[in-house]
Parts: structure tokens; C-alpha cells; sequence
């Protein structure tokens, strides 16, 4: 087992870091390796060879044939299907012929060992006296590597899925294994010193049992007995009737594994818990007699392996919202599995490689000092400086940010890096300034910083000693009381773990829409002059030459995307609002094969400029509709290098259009129009105006056509295209191919300049001269003029009709934020307003269909804020229908221009107040409550939830706002799960 975990450990550490790691393929050949080796004294050599061994090839046929011919009748697989026919038995004698060699060279040079050959070969029956025939022996020998390679390499992909999706178990495993094996090799005694590694194993094996179903049938025969009556009597067996066991749902019993069920936690597997499982509560390995054999073998393998990929390795995941699709074949794996390795701090590739295979007396590990060959090559160029741009970003936005800092970093004279934050887990660089961007999601780590993180809390006493660092934090304050906690945390921790601090640490809030504004100011005031003193360099303000080297042509058009993202199909697509009302529209989509969702999870949506905006630039810019662009490589942009493409696509696709302009921005375009009078009136443009506008760099062209800005320029101040993520507003138990979108178009009021701006130059395309504002920036009064502001995700969704495609791909949700697993037990109450009823819909959907298997489901109400009963009340009919066969309890509403018609109440907080007995009694039930809406709606909510927190007694008098804020920071945010936005 050694021998070939420490072939796969050298492949991984040759690989490097930034090599893609198909995971699965390469346990496979890993376990298939190992038992052929110990069971059966034979080398596939899996890892040193290009193509299959002959045995492997014919096996994967095989087992590739077996499964289609159990969905064909007899006559389609002899008559129509004639050559897969040929080579299934060609296969068979390829397997069966390489396993009598095996026998054959055993016996003619024949060995002591105690392997499973020479059992098989010379053990005899204790009662009989016979041996084996044989056929006997190729039988179990094709048998034992086929169901012995499948279900390990399995346990181990699921295994590294599960780790990466939760960091702290990741941690918490490596961490052990440091322990207990430190630097030395992996050896049998440690196996038993490895509870939580075990533990791991175990609850993998709980959420992801290789194979997921067995078959059981009464023991008696005898006619008198029956029927049987199992499941509390409701179900009525006869003799020899199957039952068919799903461990898929028996490891998922919420009455046996908690609330938590669907949550991988490994402390619940741990000695003491595990004992006191109830009987068949885990039965990854089997039943009875038919139980798996070679558990022992997995257990000691898949022991072995973790600990030496944990000892050696850090790993990263290839997409950070990857959610562990599994496929089945004989068993079932991950699907689409892939990760990063890069060797942990200390450890060489060549110093490893000779340690594994000369038993851990390798001699010590090359010092990073001692390498120094590629460094010492000469060069003709002046050496530029390195620095380090780490990001931690979910939707893309300090993705952006971080390249944009590259991109101005390299006119400065330092070659930059950059990184996701996870793959910098304990290999931060010391020799260089090291740049934090990152976001924060309801006080939690963004999904490619995680492990990052739990690195980062991890670390004792003076671990960054010699770091320099500086943080970047963007947040939104619609979540308060964790606003910029994770940039806060990460720069405090790199200070207590020995960092020196480059700069104070800047944020931007989201909700004041103008992060890249407030990120440019806090490099140019703050952070180039804080490295600039500290490594005595000369700040140079280089900003006008921060612009794309780029090539345009316009002879040939092409297109091109680049993003993880599949095709889905509109298949419908409506208005949800009467005339003259805000638009809010629903849309269903045919998910792309194997895209698979949970009920309250998001649909991530890649949208597209509209072509309108795409031709007003297009047009600005005097450049032709076939032009094409060849942006030049070696650049710091996520943009198509080194290829032609479509100038018309590019902007259709890669780069975001609408994105409020910068006061760098603005300073560029000012600077390129001749005229100072104009020049100086467009930079008194005061910055608060153009993020609450959200007044972009096209808007300001387009309102000065004078400006000479390149187009080079102009592209180089746009971020790249982002997605957009989305409730989903179905349940898969509804349609496991389908999902709903329900949205508000946001077509908002904006502004654009005054004709007196420019008065000789016409008006920017869609101004209007209506409504005249006047705007002050302290020193003279402008007047603007409204213009409609348009989304460009929802614009592009309504655009969509039956028929059309779109990118998308599903993002996981909050772990809270999904319906309860005990559905007869726990009462929900759901509170929304608007399109914030998208989520709901999707859990009183999924009720409805429960309704078929359990008639009783625990209470629901469902709160919904909106404006008139006939006019906006989203999907009114179809919750009166679901209110009817009892999916959802009751429907509150509160109509805010028709009060009369809710009770009195004006918004949803009105209608949770009016009904606060009602909401009371279900949360001493044990209820779980759900919100969904905007920032000013939760925090409605939340108001009301406090006072009527306040409402409870103790002692005959109420408990105060001071213990009733208390108890919603701690008690009540366990059972509140909230879906704010913006």
C-alpha cells in the first residue's frame, strides 16, 4: 500500500501547484494499483504508463457494457448491438486469461507469501478437504479487483469534495496527522492514533455510501407467516418480495442524524457518538453475509493515503462553488472532480521523493534559500519587484479589484501575482508586499477563501514573522453586525501572528455603489505611499499609463466566452405584474444535463450587455461592426489574450458596461477633451452623484464628444463581465430538470449632464429633458436631468423568450437556508416582500409535492409584503391553490396602497406584528423562520421580531429590549435564517 500511495504522492508533487488534478481518475488508479499488488502479487503500473493496462481496458468496457445491457432487451444486444457484443466477451477472456497467468506463474514459481493467491490457491474446505477449481479463482480474482478498486477510490474522491467544501475539517484532519506522524513516514502504528481522520472516513461514507442501495427479502418460508407489515405497518410484504434498501436516505434520517443531516460533521462519528448509534443506522459496507470483505483492506488503504496527502499537501479546488455532483457507474463517484496540490512549507519535491522511497532517512530538505538556479540567470532588463494581490471573491467583484491593482502595479516596476486566498494557505511569500482584497458574506469567508482562513485562525505564536501585508475589505452594511468582518479578521490576525502592517487597513461599502471608486483612492492615498516607505522606493503616480496594449482589426470577427458555466434553455417566460406596476417577471429553464439543485440553493446567471448600449459604444468609438480585437499576452486581465476576437462580442460578453465611473475615470476622460472650461466643469462633478447615478465612463463620453480617450483607455477601465445570482423559485421535487427565476426588472431613475454641460454637443442616447434636479457640490449648482438606469442581468433576462439559451450554473445557499428536514415536526414561518417571494414559492412547492407521502406537514405561514391584491400580488392563485390542499397554512399579506384589503397593515413587518400571536406560538413549536427581501425590509423585521421578543415575560414583567436584542444575536439567529439583498 506504501509503495503505491508514495507513486501517487511523487506524480501530485511533480505536478506542481498549478496543475489541474483530475481527482477521481487518479484514486482509481491508485486503489486499483494497491489491490492488485497485495491481493495479487501484480503490477499495473497505472501511474507510469499513457494508456491502460490491457486488464483495466477491458475491465472499463466491461463494466461499461454490463450497465447498458441491463437496459436492452435480449434481441437488441445479440442482433443490432453485434460488435459491442463481440468485445464485452472479448473482455471477459482478456480478464479471465491475464488472472490464469497469475495462477499459472505462482505455481510454477511458487512463494510463501501469506497472499490472497495462495490462499485461494492451496487453503482447502476444513469439512470437504476441497480446494478451489480454478474458473473459482478468476472468478473472485476479476471480483475482488473490480469491487475493490470501485468503492475506495470512491470513499477517497468524496472524501477530498468534502474537505474542500468544509475547510475546518480539512484543517482539523491535517492538523491531527501533523500530530501524531509529523514529518516522518506514514506506518501502521499510527492507524488507530487517527480518530478524527477516522471519524472523516466515516461520516464520507455516510453522505456518500459507494454503493447506495442493497436488497433485502424475508427470511421465512413458510406461506403461514405472511404477510409482513414493516414501516409502522404500512406497508404489506409477501414471500420472496425484495425491499430494496436506499442508504442515501436511511445516513440522511434527520429523526436519527438531526436537522443537520445533510451537513458533513465529522464529530458525530467519533468513537463515543458512534457507539451509540442505533442499530443499522450505518451500513456503508453492506448487510449480513453479503457484506463487504475487504473492509479492512479500504479502511487501512484509504487511513494510509489521507494521512500521507495531508502530511505532504495543501489543496485548493479548481471552482470554489463546486457542490459534489456525484455519477454513478458500479458505484458512485464525484463528477467533475478536480483540485490543486501544492507541497506544504518545507517540503521539496526532490527531498520527498527520495524520503518516500528510502523509508524517511532521505537526509534534510533543500532550504528555499539553497535554490537559486532560476533566479541567477542574467538578464538584460531591469529586475522588476514581486508582490503578491491575493483575493476572496464569490460574484468577482475583488477578483476585479485585484487586477486592477496588477494591472497599475506592474507601471510601478513589480511583477504581480495573483491569487485566490486559499491557494496562498500556508504559503504566504515573505520577500514581498503581500495585498488582501476580499468580500465577506454574513460574517463568513468567501467560498475560495475558506480554507485560507481556517489556516489563518490556526496558526500559533509568530508564524508571519517578516510578512508585509496590507487589507482591502468590500461588504455591504446591510449586514451590520458582521460588516467587514472578515477583512477585519484577517488583518488582525496577520498583525498578532508577526505581519508588519504596509497600510491601515481600507474598506467600501456596497451599498453606496461606488467600491472601485473608494478602492482607487485607498491605493493612491494610502497604500503606494505605505510600501513606498517601507521598502524606500519612490512613489510614482503612473496612472495614465495603466491601459490594455491591444490590436484591433477589422477584418474578421469571431467570439469566444470564458467562464465555468453551462447552457440552460428558456422554456417560458412572463410578465408577473399588471401595467404601469414595477415589472417583476418569472422565467423556467431547462437546466443543463446533470445540474442539479436543492430547494432555497441560487442560479448563478452570465448575462449579456444589451446590443443597444454595446452600439452606442461601438459607435462612440467610430469602430465598424465586423472589428475585431487581439488583446496582447502577459498582461494582468482575465480578458481573451493573445486571440482574435469580435470587438462587438467582447463587449457584448466579457466586460460590464454599466459600471459607475471612478474619479480616476473621470480625471482620464476630462483630460482628453481640449477645451479647460469643459474640462473643468466635467471634473466638479461631484463623486457622490456619479455612484448614486451610477453614471458610467460611457455616460460621460457620450456627453462630451470632444474627448479624445482611446478606446485601449476606455477598456481598460471596465471590469470584467460577473454573474448575477438568483433565487430559485421551484423545488427539484416539482422538476429535477427545471427551475423557476422569479425577478424584479430593475429599470430605476437615473440622471444624465445638462445640455449646458456641452451645449454644442448632442444629448446622450435615451435622456430625457424632464425633471430637472438640482445637485450641489458645494460650490455651484448643476442641474440634472433624470434618464432611466437598467439592469444589465434583468434587462437580458426579460429580453429572453422560449427557446433562447443562456449560461448559468447553481451556487449553493446558506446551509441554513434551506426547508427543514423533519417536515411533519418543524413549523416554518416565511416572511417577503416583492420578488422576495422567489425562494418561498420553491419551498411551498416542494410542501405541496410532500403532501403525496406525508398528509401531515407541520404548519407554515407565509408573510408577503406587496402593493395591491390585484395589481402585484405574484403568483396569487397559485398559493390560494397550495393554501387549499394545506402545502402552506395561511397567506398574510399586506398591501401598501390597499391596506383595507390586509387587516389594516401597510408592509409585511405590519401584518408579522398584527399576527404576533400566532407567530409566537409556532416558535415555542420550534419553528423556523425564513426572511427574504431588501436591507431596509430585514431590518423592518428584525425590529419587530425584537419587539416581540420584548413581549415575553419573566417574572410578570417583559424581558427589555437590551435582553431581547441579546437573545436575537445568540438564540434566535440559530432558528432565523435570512436572504437579505441589495
Amino acid at each position: 500500500m506504501l509503495d503505491i500511495a508514495s507513486q501517487l504522492v511523487t506524480k501530485w508533487a511533480r505536478y506542481g501547484p498549478e496543475n489541474k488534478i483530475a481527482v477521481t481518475d487518479d484514486f482509481t488508479r491508485l486503489t486499483l494499483d494497491s489491490i492488485a499488488l497485495c491481493a495479487l502479487d501484480t503490477r499495473f503500473n497505472s501511474f507510469y504508463r499513457q494508456e491502460l493496462h490491457p486488464f483495466v481496458d477491458a475491465m472499463l468496457f466491461f463494466l461499461s457494457e454490463c450497465g447498458a445491457r441491463g437496459s436492452r432487451p435480449a434481441f437488441v444486444t445479440n442482433y443490432i448491438y453485434r460488435d459491442s457484443t463481440r468485445k464485452y466477451w472479448e473482455s471477459i477472456e482478456v480478464m479471465k486469461s491475464i488472472s490464469l497467468q497469475v495462477i499459472k506463474d505462482r505455481r510454477t514459481k511458487p512463494t510463501d507469501k501469506n497472499d490472497l493467491v495462495n490462499t485461494m490457491l492451496y487453503g482447502s474446505d476444513p469439512k470437504s478437504g476441497k480446494t478451489l477449481p480454478d474458473d473459482n479463482i478468476v472468478n473472485n480474482m476479476i471480483t475482488f479487483l473490480i469491487a475493490g478498486h470501485e468503492t475506495t477510490s470512491g470513499l477517497l474522491s468524496f472524501l477530498f469534495a468534502l474537505f474542500l467544501k468544509y475547510p475546518q475539517t480539512y484543517r482539523s484532519a491535517q492538523e491531527e496527522v501533523d500530530k501524531v506522524v509529523g514529518k516522518g513516514p506514514v506506518r501502521y502504528e499510527h492507524m488507530s492514533k487517527l480518530p478524527y481522520l477516522t471519524a472523516c472516513l466515516r461520516e464520507t461514507l455516510r453522505l456518500y455510501p459507494a454503493a447506495p442501495s442493497f436488497s433485502v427479502a424475508p427470511l421465512s418460508q413458510d406461506p403461514k407467516d405472511y404477510p409482513i407489515y414493516v414501516g409502522k405497518e404500512r406497508y404489506e410484504v409477501h414471500m420472496g418480495e425484495p425491499l430494496g434498501v436506499m442508504l442515501t436516505r436511511i445516513h440522511r434520517d434527520p429523526a436519527v442524524w438531526g436537522e443537520d443531516a445533510e451537513i458533513f460533521k465529522p464529530e458525530r462519528m467519533l468513537e463515543e457518538n458512534f457507539n451509540k448509534l442505533p442499530p443499522n443506522a450505518w451500513k456503508p459496507f453492506g448487510n449480513g453475509v453479503r457484506a463487504c470483505i475487504g473492509r479492512a483492506f479500504a479502511w487501512q488503504e484509504a487511513h494510509i493515503v489521507v494521512a500521507m496527502l495531508l502530511q505532504n499537501f495543501n489543496f485548493r479546488g479548481d471552482d470554489p462553488s463546486y457542490n459534489i455532483p456525484w455519477k454513478q457507474t458500479l458505484t458512485i463517484k464525484p463528477k467533475d472532480f478536480y483540485m490543486y496540490a501544492t507541497l506544504r512549507e518545507g517540503v521539496d519535491p526532490i527531498y520527498l521523493e527520495k524520503t518516500l522511497w528510502s523509508n524517511g532517512d532521505g537526509g534534510k530538505p533543500a532550504s528555499l534559500k539553497e535554490n537559486k538556479t532560476a533566479e541567477m540567470k542574467p538578464s538584460l532588463q531591469k529586475p522588476r519587484r514581486p508582490m503578491t494581490i491575493l483575493y476572496g471573491s464569490n460574484t468577482g467583484t475583488c477578483e476585479s479589484l485585484a487586477r486592477t491593482l496588477a494591472n497599475g502595479a506592474s507601471t510601478r516596476g513589480y511583477k504581480s501575482v495573483v491569487q485566490t486566498l486559499d491557494s496562498a494557505a500556508d504559503k504566504v511569500p515573505k520577500d514581498q508586499p503581500v495585498i488582501i482584497i476580499t468580500a465577506s458574506y454574513e460574517g463568513q469567508p468567501t467560498d475560495n477563501a475558506a480554507q485560507f482562513m481556517e489556516w489563518l485562525q490556526s496558526l500559533k505564536e509568530n508564524k508571519l514573522d517578516g510578512v508585509k501585508h496590507a487589507v482591502f475589505g468590500c461588504c455591504h452594511r446591510d449586514w451590520q453586525a458582521t460588516f467587514q468582518k472578515i477583512p477585519t479578521a484577517i488583518d488582525n490576525l496577520f498583525d498578532e501572528h508577526g505581519s508588519k502592517r504596509l497600510a491601515s487597513r481600507g474598506s467600501a461599502d456596497a451599498a453606496d455603489n461606488d467600491i472601485f471608486n473608494d478602492f482607487d483612492g485607498w491605493v493612491d492615498r494610502t497604500l503606494w505611499p505605505g510600501i513606498a516607505t517601507e521598502y524606500g522606493v519612490e512613489d510614482e503616480d503612473t496612472s495614465e499609463s495603466q491601459s490594455l496594449d491591444i490590436e484591433i482589426s477589422t477584418n474578421v470577427r469571431s467570439s469566444d466566452l470564458r467562464q465555468d458555466v453551462n447552457e440552460a434553455i428558456v422554456k417560458d417566460a412572463k410578465v408577473l405584474t399588471a401595467p404601469g406596476e414595477p415589472e417583476k417577471r418569472h422565467i423556467e429553464l431547462q437546466l443543463p444535463t446533470d445540474m442539479t439543485y436543492r430547494t432555497g440553493d441560487y442560479l448563478a446567471v452570465l448575462p449579456l450587455n444589451s446590443s443597444e448600449i454595446v452600439k452606442r459604444v461601438m459607435k462612440r468609438f467610430s469602430l465598424p461592426w465586423d472589428a475585431k480585437i487581439n488583446i496582447k499576452e502577459g498582461q494582468n486581465t482575465i480578458l481573451p489574450c493573445g486571440r482574435d476576437m469580435s470587438v462587438f462580442d467582447l463587449l457584448a460578453a466579457y466586460v460590464e458596461l454599466n459600471q459607475p465611473a471612478t474619479t480616476k475615470h473621470v480625471a482620464a476622460i476630462a483630460s482628453s477633451i481640449p477645451d479647460s472650461t469643459l474640462r473643468s466643469s466635467l471634473l466638479a462633478t461631484p463623486s457622490s452623484i456619479i455612484s448614486s447615478q451610477r453614471l458610467s465612463p460611457l455616460y460621460f463620453l457620450e456627453a462630451h464628444p470632444t474627448a479624445t480617450l482611446p478606446f485601449h483607455s476606455y477598456l481598460s477601465m471596465l471590469p470584467p463581465m460577473r454573474v448575477r445570482q438568483y433565487s430559485i423559485s421551484s423545488s427539484p421535487l416539482f422538476s429535477p430538470t427545471t427551475c423557476t427565476l422569479t425577478y424584479a426588472v430593475v429599470n430605476a431613475p437615473g440622471a444624465s449632464l445638462p445640455s449646458s454641460t456641452e451645449a454644442s454637443e448632442p444629448r446622450m442616447n435615451g435622456s430625457t429633458n424632464e425633471n430637472p434636479k438640482a445637485i450641489t457640490n458645494g460650490t455651484s449648482v448643476l442641474p440634472f436631468r433624470s434618464n432611466r438606469s437598467r439592469g444589465v442581468a434583468t434587462t437580458y433576462l426579460a429580453s429572453l423568450t422560449p427557446g433562447d439559451h443562456l449560461l448559468v450554473s447553481v451556487r449553493p445557499s446558506h446551509t441554513a437556508f434551506h426547508p427543514p428536514l423533519a417536515i411533519s415536526s418543524v413549523p416554518m414561518i416565511l416572511i417577503c416582500a416583492g420578488s422576495g417571494l422567489a425562494p418561498f414559492r420553491g419551498f411551498i412547492q416542494e410542501r405541496s409535492m410532500q403532501l403525496a407521502t406525508t398528509p401531515s406537514l407541520a404548519p407554515c405561514l407565509l408573510f408577503i409584503g406587496c402593493r395591491s391584491p390585484t395589481r402585484d400580488a405574484l403568483y396569487a392563485t397559485e398559493l390560494q391553490e397550495w393554501q387549499t390542499r394545506g402545502a402552506v397554512t395561511s397567506v398574510r399579506y399586506a398591501f401598501s396602497r390597499s391596506p383595507a384589503d390586509s387587516e389594516g397593515c401597510r408592509h409585511v413587518q405590519d401584518r408579522l406584528w398584527r399576527d404576533r400571536e400566532e407567530v409566537r406560538a409556532l416558535w415555542e413549536r420550534g419553528a423556523r423562520v425564513y426572511l427574504c427581501g431588501s436591507g431596509e425590509v430585514g431590518e423592518a423585521v428584525r425590529e419587530v421580531v425584537v419587539r416581540i421578543a420584548m413581549e415575553a415575560r419573566e417574572g410578570g414583567a417583559e424581558i427589555g429590549r437590551e435582553r431581547a436584542e441579546e437573545w436575537f444575536r445568540t438564540v434566535g439567529k440559530e432558528r432565523f435564517a435570512s436572504d437579505v439583498f441589495a
